[in-house]
């Protein structure tokens, strides 16, 4: 099996099964979504969607973020991962949106980039669940999961495995071959205990063909 048909069997199983993909951050417009992937950062969803509400009914907007304390963000994020330096970011980031983007989310990877805590991960998720854009986020499910799978050979960081998967998957699915991906990483093909033996692509695998 070459790799582009290996690209095309893995994407008609799920685009059969899984035709409904998406985040599982809980936000209503992509200033709450911006905030929530800033958050999710060696996080969990789950967590992020418990602390979110609050901090959501806070600051629903820009202006709001932008004149708050660093202290005042943190009280409602204590319980994330490096809730400091997301405290910050996230005032830096209000202010910013006030300052250089009129209070709206910037739309494009390069200008999302220059937001504090945003990199190219967290543009890429913006951009790809709000506009569908052609954006792979490469997070460690993706990075690990497209691996095993064959999807993506050698490469040694996000950037290079982000660059594979568009070329090889239609620009039209990428936005949701991300959230493929990512709940294939999360819920079967685990880091420690892969569920080969319930996985339904396995024979695709190019791990499972190698360790089975």
């Amino acid at each position: 099996m070459n790799k582009k048909e290996r690209y095309e069997h893995i994407l008609t199983y799920f685009e059969k099964h899984v035709p409904e993909a998406e985040t599982e951050l809980h936000y209503t417009n992509s200033f709450e979504l911006l905030i929530a992937v800033i958050l999710s950062a060696q996080c969990t969803d789950k967590r992020i969607n418990l602390v979110t509400p609050k901090l959501f009914a806070a600051f629903p907007h820009p202006e709001i973020l932008a004149n708050a304390s660093v202290e005042e963000v943190f009280s409602y994020i204590r319980s994330v991962s490096y809730p400091n330096n997301k405290a910050k970011h996230l005032v830096g980031m209000g202010k910013m949106l006030m300052e250089k983007f009129n209070a709206e989310v910037p739309s494009t990877v390069e200008e999302l980039q220059q937001l504090p805590g945003v990199g190219r991960k967290t543009a890429n998720v913006i951009v790809s669940v709000i506009h569908h854009a052609p954006a792979m986020a490469v997070d460690t499910h993706v990075f690990r999961v497209s691996a095993r799978l064959g999807l993506t050979t050698n490469a040694k960081t996000p950037l290079a495995a982000e660059k594979q998967l568009i070329k090889f998957i239609p620009s039209e699915k990428v936005h949701i071959a991300h959230h493929w991906l990512i709940l294939h990483g999360r819920y079967t093909c685990l880091a420690r205990s892969p569920k080969c033996e319930i996985c339904p692509i396995s024979m695709y695998c190019k791990y499972y063909s190698k360790n089975s």
